[in-house]
C-alpha cells in the first residue's frame, strides 16, 4: 500500500471532459514505493501544486489534502498535465529513494542463463553489466556518485533507472518488471 504520492496534476474544478454540474477538484498522483498511479479527491478548500508530497496512507486523520482515493489508474488515463511531469516526478522519487536503488545495483542476478536484471536498463549492456559486476564485488556501492566514479560508463545511474521505470508504467507488454512491483490498471 502506499502511504505518500507526489502530485502529477492538480484540477480544481475536475476533468474539463466532466460536463456535471457540480465539478468535483481531482488529482494525479504516483505513488513512492510502488510507483502506483492514483486519481485521488483532494479535500474541500485545499490547494495543492504540482511535485508537491503527500499522504494518502489509511489514517484518514493524517491526511492533509487528500479526501479520498477514487482509483488506481493506468498510463492512458492521466492528464497530459500528469504525463508529462511524470519522467520529473519519477528522478525526485528515484532520487528521495537512492538508498534503494542503489541496492538494486548491488544486489541485481541474473534472470536467466544468459540474461541479467542490469542488461533491462535501457543503453546498459554486457560490457558496463560486467563492470558493474567486478566493481561491487571489491565493494557494494554506496550511492550514485560512487557507482558512476567507479564505473565509468555510468554518469547518471538515476536516469537509467528511470527510463525502465518509465518504460514499465507506459507499455503495457513489459515481459520483466523489475520496479513496479504489482500491475496497475488500465481502463481505456
Amino acid at each position: 500500500m502506499e502511504e505518500y504520492v507526489i502530485i502529477l496534476d492538480y484540477m480544481p474544478n475536475g476533468l474539463p471532459s466532466n460536463r456535471s454540474f457540480k465539478k468535483e477538484p481531482l488529482a494525479y498522483g504516483l505513488g513512492i514505493n510502488e510507483f502506483k498511479l492514483f486519481e485521488l479527491i483532494p479535500k474541500n478548500g485545499i490547494t495543492m501544486t504540482i511535485g508537491m508530497k503527500t499522504y494518502i496512507g489509511k489514517d484518514k486523520e493524517k491526511r492533509e489534502h487528500i479526501h479520498s482515493i477514487k482509483r488506481r489508474v493506468g498510463y492512458n488515463e492521466l492528464t497530459q498535465v500528469a504525463k508529462g511531469e511524470l519522467p520529473f516526478t519519477i528522478i525526485k522519487i528515484i532520487m528521495l529513494r537512492e538508498k534503494d536503488f542503489i541496492k538494486f545495483f548491488n544486489d541485481a542476478r541474473p534472470i536467466t542463463t544468459r540474461f541479467h536484471m542490469l542488461e533491462l536498463l535501457p543503453g546498459l549492456g554486457k560490457k558496463t553489466m560486467w563492470s558493474i559486476i567486478e566493481e561491487r564485488e571489491k565493494k557494494p556501492f554506496e550511492d550514485f556518485k560512487d557507482l558512476s566514479t567507479r564505473v565509468k560508463s555510468i554518469h547518471h545511474p538515476e536516469k537509467l533507472v528511470a527510463k525502465r521505470i518509465e518504460t514499465e508504467l507506459t507499455e503495457e507488454d513489459v515481459k520483466y518488471k523489475i520496479f513496479i512491483h504489482s500491475s496497475h490498471t488500465s481502463h481505456k
